[in-house]
């Protein structure tokens, strides 16, 4: 029987570190990639909560508060943090009441520092209209693009959609 050699050993020790490090470096990316998975659903949630509550300071946590920010919401858009702060949040947080806030079938993206989900959403709520009251439910779809900025996800873009309304009853005119 030959005795082996440290010149014999040496590729195989090599094979079993090389072997080592590539099963560390899959570990720690499928786990970081859970780790990145979990805090982005928790900052659309978070999100969605902030709403129901109306509590802008929770809304601020998880949008950036920037220029940066764009909303494109039942073909209207707001640009910057400001705006959708003051012309688009604030205001529905003011009418809405009892708010019922929800995403579901939440399908979660990951390219380094980015995230894009897509969702579904619905929405219940006692609204003030012309300052009668009434109650609305809806829903959509939705898509948010995040970013991790200084080790927080935060959303910059959203984009949603509610279904087209039913046609009405009406008899079309005749021509």
């Amino acid at each position: 029987m030959q005795k082996l050699t440290m010149r014999t050993k040496l590729p195989f020790v090599l094979l079993l570190l090389l072997m080592l490090w590539l099963s560390f470096g899959i570990a720690y990316r499928a786990y970081g990639h859970a780790d990145d998975e979990a805090a982005v659903r928790d900052a659309l949630m978070k999100s969605a909560l902030s709403f129901e509550k109306n509590d802008l300071p929770m809304a601020s946590q998880v949008w950036v508060n920037d220029e940066s920010l764009t909303i494109f919401e039942s073909g209207h858009a707001n640009y910057g943090w400001p705006d959708y702060r003051d012309h688009h949040l604030v205001p529905e947080m003011g009418e809405m009441k009892n708010t019922k806030y929800a995403f579901s079938d939440i399908k979660i993206h990951l390219a380094g520092k980015t995230a894009w989900a897509t969702l579904k959403y619905t929405i219940s709520a006692d609204v003030t209209d012309n300052g009668k009251l009434r109650h609305v439910d809806s829903g959509g779809l939705g898509t948010a693009v995040l970013e991790n900025r200084g080790g927080q996800w935060r959303i910059v873009h959203w984009h949603s959609s509610a279904p087209r309304r039913a046609p009405s009853n009406r008899t079309p005119p005749k021509t």
